[in-house]
């Protein structure tokens, strides 16, 4: 299960750092988008928050410990800080980190099921799926 667990926790790292970054882009986003952005990034980083909850649950079930700390976390992570306020940019970074994790869930879903881990399999496809379509979402903001 090593390879599953390793993958699972850096999916939960990057969900949590996602979700971290999104609350971030729902506080200072700017710009003629801001009260339909905000309001988007709001539903998205309490989606993620619960996704984090629900990978960090799984890794318990498959007998791993989650992350304890925010250093652990930020460690495990390769979501980097937002570095522009305007919504447009917001959203394009966003996207694709949305993009990038859809990306490494599918990798996931592969592993899990040559281990014949099916839940975890389920689980991670349902994350790529999220991914993707607020990937979709994030997109049209650009035009």
């Amino acid at each position: 299960m090593t390879k599953i667990t390793d993958q699972l926790t850096a999916i939960l790292a990057d969900t949590y750092a996602l979700a971290v970054k999104s609350h971030g882009a729902h506080w200072n986003v700017t710009g003629p988008e801001f009260f339909a952005l905000h309001a988007a990034f709001g539903s998205q980083y309490e989606a993620l928050f619960e996704a984090a909850d629900e990978l960090a649950e799984r890794l318990r079930a498959l007998g791993e410990r989650a992350p304890r700390s925010i250093q652990a976390l930020a460690k495990a992570t390769g979501i980097e800080a937002g570095k522009d306020d305007h919504g447009v940019a917001l959203a394009k970074s966003l996207r694709d980190d949305h993009r990038m994790l859809s990306k490494a869930c599918a990798k996931a879903v592969k592993v899990a099921q040559e281990a014949h881990d099916e839940p975890t399999a389920d689980l991670l496809i349902g994350r790529s799926e999220a991914h993707d379509k607020t990937a979709w979402m994030l997109d049209a903001v650009g035009g």
